[in-house]
């Protein structure tokens, strides 16, 4: 439910407007003067205010100048019963939503009141957005190459410069667009994605550059693209290597002229986006196979980026799994875990084909799996990273002895695991005694919690 605010100090007014208003279903409060207001908003959340130019005391002017300067202020709209152009101009300079005049349209009222509530909705989840945005373009990792990112980054954000950024799958291309934007000259604005591998061919124009009613099956109203979306700010091309032929063609001009026509559409409109694109292919590769158009990918690659794969910068997988470990386990609402040198040891020696992203995956899967683990050990990882890092693990190790111990170790980690921590059955398992389970343990430095 709505909670609107009518602020007025005629007694009629504010009871005829609430009464109707708390029959459309919205909550309503009512006050007689601007300091009663003031107090009010200070006390609860109001969405909508309906204030009165004249009033007692401080003036409505003067609250709403003050309403302004609130951290979640209100949409507010001002009322007069004999209001001239000069107040609704000043009102509106002073960020008030619109001016409504006495005697009140109740059904004008009522349409100013939805379209207030829509229009704090979506400034509401435009700042939502842009917390996401700056909370995301964060950049973890002590390695070289992240160093020499991140500087990168610090360097040319604050231009206009178009940038590429090459890497594999799961490095975090998106990531580093979004620092990017974060850190320009156009943060207040939005950052607007398109993944133009994942949508259809014949859909992806309308995607980018919207499309006008009826032009195609389907299309029962207009549409704005994501250009149109990301006037003032950031459209992120995500995989633009993936985009069809027709549709580099009409990217490429809107580039150069920074103005398209929507699908089924015949006017010009105007967009000034940033455009930062990605991709994990080699683009001189596809170009040279017909698949890309050159001149497309000179306009984009003014200010090339390569992201590393996680391989290269292993340094890096610690700082990463705790990172994520405890963004993870706030996000399930569970305890703060820990996890043990051990299991780093073997994320370390791991190949990480899916670079971050499957890092990341590994470890909300151990979140998911063990939520009673106060640490998650070398035998919660899954099978496959434990093999792997098991396994190049061992090929590091200089007399056979080492090996040998190493591997016994994982083994009996194993058995213990598949029989839930139950001496006594991994004993039997295993084809040992448990007293002689017991010292094996004791000699290889396994825990009985393990």
């Amino acid at each position: 439910m709505h909670n609107l605010l009518i602020v007025d100090d005629e007694p009629g007014i504010r009871q005829s407007l609430k009464g109707v208003l708390e029959d459309e279903g919205y909550k309503v409060s009512a006050v007689d003067s601007a300091e009663a207001c003031l107090e009010n908003l200070h006390r609860r959340g109001y969405e909508v205010v309906l204030l009165d130019v004249w009033l007692p005391g401080m003036d409505g002017l003067d609250a709403l100048q003050r309403i302004r300067e609130l951290d979640d202020a209100p949409e507010v709209i001002m009322i007069s019963g004999h209001g001239t152009i000069e107040t609704a101009v000043r009102a509106t300079k002073l960020g008030a939503y619109d001016f409504l005049e006495k005697p009140l349209s109740i059904e004008k009222t009522l349409i100013l009141i939805k379209n207030a509530l829509e229009s704090r909705r979506l400034r509401t989840e435009n700042k939502d957005l842009k917390k996401q945005v700056q909370s995301k373009g964060e950049i973890a990792g002590a390695s070289v190459p992240m160093k020499a990112l991140r500087q990168q980054i610090g360097l040319m954000a604050p231009t206009n410069g178009r940038v590429l950024i090459y890497g594999e799958s799961g490095t975090g291309k998106e990531l580093v667009a979004i620092a990017i934007h974060a850190q320009s000259l156009r943060k207040e604005a939005l950052f607007v994605e398109v993944n133009c591998a994942a949508i259809p061919e014949d859909l992806i124009e309308s995607e980018l550059f919207g499309h006008r009613k009826g032009s195609f099956p389907g299309a029962v109203t207009d549409k704005d693209g994501k250009f149109l979306k990301a006037d003032g700010g950031t459209l992120f091309l995500d995989e633009v290597g993936d985009m069809s032929l027709k549709t580099q063609s009409k990217v490429l001009r809107t580039l150069d002229e920074q103005k398209f026509t929507p699908v089924g559409g015949d006017e010009l409109v105007s967009a000034d986006a940033r455009v930062i694109a990605s991709t994990n292919k080699d683009l001189e590769e596809e170009i040279s196979k017909g698949n890309f158009r050159e001149d497309l990918f000179y306009r984009l690659n003014v200010i090339p980026f390569f992201v590393p794969p996680l391989r290269e910068r292993k340094e890096d997988i610690p700082l990463l799994a705790r990172y994520f470990l405890k963004d993870i386990s706030a996000a399930y609402s569970r305890r703060s875990k820990e996890i043990t040198d051990d299991a780093i040891e073997v994320l370390t020696r791991y190949a990480w084909p899916g670079n971050v992203r499957e890092l990341r995956n590994v470890v909300e899967r151990m979140v998911i799996m063990h939520p009673t683990a106060q640490k998650l050990e070398r035998k919660h990882l899954p099978p496959l990273v434990y093999r792997d890092g098991t396994r190049r693990a061992r090929a590091d190790f200089s007399t056979l002895h080492q090996a040998r111990e190493a591997y016994e170790r994982d083994y009996i980690l194993k058995k213990l695991d598949e029989n839930h921590g139950n001496v006594s059955r991994a004993a039997e398992v295993l084809g040992l005694e448990r007293s002689h389970l017991y010292r094996k343990m004791k000699a290889l430095g396994i825990a009985v919690k393990e």
